[in-house]
């Protein structure tokens, strides 16, 4: 029954089936095949959907369309170039670190990249910058969004392997920085190969003139992890917050937001969402149906029986991840794979908060990983240039994150 199933979903991704669809479908075939009551399915959807966790999911999505349609990115980029503008190729370093900036208030990688984008693409144009690369830099910077929290990923993650949020979030803080420091280490280089000009010179005043113009957005992260962290309020409730925040920055500080635009913001956060949760839903299902065939445990002995050495069974999990984020989105991966590798983790004696970390950060690079690449689309989009051009650009940065993964698999000190 398993490889029935197994083999339906991949029948119906090939035609082309929507993943949510494709999970639900291939779920209901073979339950029905096996003699189990169709109402097992609607039954588990709601269940997988019932957790009051996943609010933080909308909430967080809402905040990152707020701060990305107002200035607050263009205000932290500047920010950014104050203070390493000065460097050959300062404006690359300072594409990362205003992704990290904006990673921190997202929680969304397709946000981070198209706030970034918009914001620093056309000044890299004018300083004679390459066109695709800075635009792959980038992308690249943007996976970033799911690894610093808030993350909607480590969300989903943290309500199917039933961990903490809070704890997911703080794991995820040093290999977000890592990612960043790598994709800087590889600017830094290409800049010099490349004689890119120098930017902004270096000057305390616009460093302290840039810094009081993005304190507002920069103060977001700092309210949204200090109060998780703090045990001041939930995750969830800190998601509530952080939109409660950016509407105030954007409505009554920076005033780059009218009530008129609410409304479209509004459509868009919960359209996002309903797709993601009803991927949830349907591999909720896919996930009971697996448990019951005993799926999980006959992987993670099969796997076993190849080896018995945990650091080559770790580099296959993450061969699968990897080639996984290939080929379906993130969250869909993330669900689908979360309940058939996790307990094999857990055998090696991996922690749940550390596999989850694993898990996002491998998932992340495949947002930029052709041909489901959603940041390489959303930086094409952005900058005009063929997705050709910015997918072999962004090879040198691809090596260097699929490095951070390695680094943080292997070394759980990081964790």
């Amino acid at each position: 029954m398993s490889l029935l199933l197994f083999g339906l979903f991949l029948l119906f991704v090939v035609i082309g089936v929507p993943i949510a669809i494709a999970i639900g479908a291939s779920t209901l075939a073979a339950i029905h095949l096996a003699g189990v009551p169709h109402i097992v399915v609607p039954q588990q959807m709601f269940s997988g959907i019932n957790s009051f966790a996943l609010v933080a999911i909308p909430m967080f999505i809402l905040a990152g369309d707020i701060m990305a349609k107002g200035q607050v990115s263009e205000r932290i980029v500047a920010f950014a170039d104050a203070i390493f503008g000065f460097l050959r190729g300062g404006l690359s370093i300072v594409a990362v670190m205003a992704g990290m900036f904006f990673a921190a208030i997202s929680g969304s990688s397709a946000a981070t990249t198209a706030a970034v984008g918009s914001s620093l693409v056309p000044e890299l144009r004018r300083k004679g910058y390459e066109p695709a690369s800075a635009a792959s830099l980038i992308a690249a910077s943007g996976t970033i969004g799911v690894v610093i929290p808030p993350s909607v990923p480590m969300i989903i993650y943290a309500v199917i392997a039933q961990e903490s949020i809070s704890q997911l979030f703080l794991a995820g803080i040093l290999p977000g920085i890592f990612m960043g420091g790598a994709l800087m280490m590889i600017a830094v280089v290409q800049g010099y190969r490349r004689a890119y000009p120098r930017g902004t010179a270096f000057s305390p005043i616009v460093i302290w003139r840039t810094f009081r113009s993005a304190f507002w957005g920069l103060m977001t992260p700092v309210i949204i992890l200090g109060g998780i962290f703090s045990g001041i309020f939930t995750p969830s409730e800190a998601a509530v917050m952080a939109v409660n925040y950016a509407l105030f920055v954007s409505l009554f500080i920076y005033r780059d937001l009218r009530l008129r635009d609410l409304y479209p913001l509004l459509i868009r956060a919960a359209v996002t969402t309903a797709v993601i949760m009803f991927v949830i839903a349907a591999s909720a299902a896919l996930s009971w149906a697996l448990s019951r065939w005993q799926v999980p445990g006959q992987i993670a002995q099969t796997v076993l029986g190849w080896s018995s050495d945990p650091y080559m069974v770790l580099l296959l999990i993450l061969g699968l991840i990897l080639l996984t984020g290939v080929f379906i989105e993130t969250a869909s991966a993330l669900i689908i794979l979360t309940p058939i590798l996790l307990p094999l983790a857990l055998q090696l004696g991996i922690d749940a908060v550390h596999f989850g970390i694993i898990i996002v950060v491998g998932l992340a690079i495949g947002m930029i990983t052709p041909p489901v690449a959603i940041n390489l689309y959303v930086a094409s989009s952005v900058t005009g240039i063929g997705l050709e051009r910015i997918a072999w650009a962004v090879l040198p940065y691809l090596a260097a994150l699929i490095g951070v993964l390695l680094l943080v698999a292997y070394v759980p000190l990081i964790i």
